[in-house]
């Protein structure tokens, strides 16, 4: 550590501890502690001194004999790593004995060094465990900012915690990001493979924007929006933004790309929470502008100069009614393409386009129920604008949502309740990781728990409960055969809970512990 480091940074604190008094004062004014960053606090005779000492001023760094009367360096060490866990502990020894070395490291003691003690060899030591000190603070410093970055983006001005003292800077700015077309291309991705992409995706802002005056930090507040806080230490110009900016989110990333919304620059920290809404909102023009990098410009653009023509949801239905009784399957694709075609033409924006369609569909439930169709009775979930954000992705939708009408509408004369329980199942396999129950699918679907128990196990020959243990141990086998995540991380993965009842349950149905399973599939791979 340079000496300019040491006189810049707050001191860290050292006690010494040995029986020996002229050792503690030679172990002391040997070495110029003060210009490695370090105020030793104190001397202590034994261990339970050297205790009383830290329950008073605390201390980073303890540098400790082994052999002292009283409480001795090894049973100090146990004593420090059960009450100051953060404390680094540095044991000096006359004796060559191993036994004295392995103890130590068993109660994670730092270093081991033995008298007569090498000056250079006690510097270089001390130097490293300030670096560890500090890095443990620093990253302590940044769990604190992520916290409150994520109430920040979570709950807005209602969140006012002020920002952490850790957090300084002269200019700030949001960066609010999300992949483009996220449906299409990871949907269908397992969460570890996924997870990887995430990661991936906050090293890239990393390697690509941080620099010595720029630090940031992200947090994610969806699975598919990243909310970062850009922290300068200078003003930069709307041009050095720009030029930092740009070539980033110009570049492919993974499958698809990365959008950007991109808050005003701001100096009060206090308006980060409307500076993320701000950032987050620019994000919905990039169906109309298909640009990586959107600013406010492009809000104060389309904000004066966008009318789209209202949408005559009534045409639609007529029409869709008539397809659908008819069974007409191509009829029915073409009046959902040409919805779409009119949305893009008019520059719609994707929450617009959703309104339209939960107003047409209950225009459809209308229609459909005077005809004694009762299916649609069932609560519609809304889809997710982060995960469905594109056109393409609300037009693939659409195209299922309209097919499923066609088979209901088919099912009416004989079994009125298949599409219900297919809507079900569906239902089941986006929820099954949480403690999903069937009274809420039950809710979901607005019918009563009793009927929906009755035709689902009329429709797939299962309980609710069997057959969501089944699709559970199904996920996890696929997990414990292709991952090496610890198993009660995979029980929590498919929505386990208990890890003792998940154990009991992958048995029943396999004959053989998660272990076991594990153990038999790596032997055959």
């Amino acid at each position: 550590m340079g000496n300019n480091a040491a006189r810049n940074s707050k001191l860290l604190k050292m006690l010494i501890v040995d029986d020996e008094p002229i050792i503690c004062k030679g172990l002391r004014c040997t070495i110029d502690w003060s210009e490695l960053g370090i105020e030793v606090i104190g001397e202590a005779y034994d261990g339970e001194e050297a205790l009383q000492v830290m329950e008073r001023s605390g201390a980073d760094i303890v540098l400790s004999d082994i052999r002292m009367d009283g409480m001795d360096g090894l049973q100090l060490a146990e004593q420090v790593r059960l009450r100051f866990p953060e404390t680094k502990m540095i044991i000096i020894s006359g004796y060559e004995d191993f036994e004295y070395a392995r103890q130590a490291i068993r109660l994670g003691v730092d270093d081991y060094l033995l008298k007569p003690v090498d000056v250079d060899e006690l510097i270089g030591v001390v130097e490293t465990l300030i670096q560890d000190v500090r890095k443990q603070r620093q990253e302590g410093g940044i769990e604190e900012i992520k916290l409150w970055l994520t109430n920040m983006a979570r709950h807005g001005i209602a969140y006012r915690k002020a920002a952490p003292s850790s957090l300084k800077g002269v200019q700030f700015r949001i960066l609010a990001t999300q992949l483009t077309s996220f449906q299409e291309h990871y949907a269908g991705l397992a969460q570890e493979a996924y997870g990887l992409i995430q990661e991936n995706w906050i090293s890239c802002l990393q390697q690509k924007l941080e620099r010595p005056d720029l630090q940031l930090v992200s947090v994610f507040d969806h699975e598919n929006l990243l909310i970062t806080l850009a922290v300068s230490d200078h003003w930069m110009t709307p041009g050095e933004w720009l030029e930092r900016l740009e070539p980033v989110f110009s570049q492919p990333f993974s499958k698809s790309s990365l959008c950007c919304g991109v808050s005003e620059v701001y100096s009060g920290i206090e308006e980060t929470a409307g500076r993320c809404a701000e950032a987050s909102e620019l994000l919905r023009l990039y169906v109309l502008e298909n640009e990586p990098l959107l600013d406010m410009e492009y809000s104060t653009r389309w904000s004066g100069t966008r009318e789209p023509t209202p949408f005559n949801i009534t045409a639609l239905v007529q029409g869709l009614v008539s397809a659908l009784f008819k069974q007409d399957g191509e009829e029915t694709e073409r009046l959902a393409a040409g919805m779409f075609d009119f949305f893009r033409a008019e520059a719609y924006l994707l929450p617009e386009i959703l309104t339209v369609y939960e107003e047409l569909f209950a225009l459809l439930r209308q229609r459909l129920r005077k005809s004694g169709i009762t299916g649609m009775e069932y609560s519609r979930q809304s889809p997710d604008l982060y995960l469905y954000n594109s056109y393409d992705a609300l037009a693939e939708l659409t195209r299922r949502d309209f097919t499923d009408l066609l088979e209901l509408i088919e099912q009416s004369g004989t079994d009125r309740s298949y599409w219900i329980v297919e809507k079900a199942k569906r239902y089941i396999e986006e929820q099954y990781r949480t403690d999903l129950k069937a009274s809420e699918v039950a809710a979901w679907l607005k019918i009563t728990p009793s009927y929906f128990s009755y035709i689902f196990k009329q429709s797939t020959g299962k309980g609710f409960t069997e057959y969501m243990n089944e699709l559970r141990i199904e996920q996890a086998k696929a997990l414990l055969a292709s991952t090496h995540d610890k198993v009660f991380e995979i029980a929590d993965q498919v929505g386990y809970r208990e890890y003792k009842y998940f154990v009991s349950v992958f048995k029943s149905h396999t004959g053989m512990t998660p272990k076991e399973y594990r153990g038999l599939r790596a032997s055959q791979s």
